[in-house]
């Protein structure tokens, strides 16, 4: 039996939406009230979603635990109460949080291998959310 897992995790973080090869005009055209120069911060919700059969003496997909722990010492600690422009993560790439997104499902799909990681969901505000799949395949 094949079950998915959902698991949300909660962080604040900054930053600032800016391209170096755009012109200031540009950026703020592009970017509004992002591309503020002392930039922005946003509370973060990441939903993580994870399959696998169900473990017979365990009962579970993955141990929550484990997760837990992955999770709080590999990404909510690294970007908890930080500048995300300021992350190695983004050194060339604009910290949006579709990248923020994308950056997530890659930590936890090459360091996490407890169950199969499906989507990673990360809502930046009530009217925003940005979601990566496994390529090929459209979660539903």
């Amino acid at each position: 039996m094949n079950v998915h897992l959902n698991r949300r995790y909660r962080f604040s973080a900054s930053h600032r939406l800016h391209n170096p090869e755009l012109s200031d005009e540009e950026n703020r055209d592009c970017y509004g009230k992002c591309n503020n120069p002392h930039g922005h911060g946003h509370n973060y919700t990441v939903e993580i979603t994870l399959s696998g059969e169900v473990d017979p003496v365990t009962g579970m997909v993955c141990n929550l635990a484990d997760l837990d722990g992955f999770m709080q010492s590999k990404l909510i600690e690294r970007f908890h109460e930080s500048n995300l422009n300021q992350d190695e993560f983004f050194r060339n790439q604009i910290p949006t949080t579709e990248a923020l997104c994308r950056r997530i499902f890659d930590q936890v799909e090459h360091n996490f291998s407890d169950a199969k990681l499906e989507r990673v969901r990360v809502e930046e505000t009530s009217h925003n959310a940005f979601e990566y799949h496994r390529a090929g395949k459209r979660f539903q």
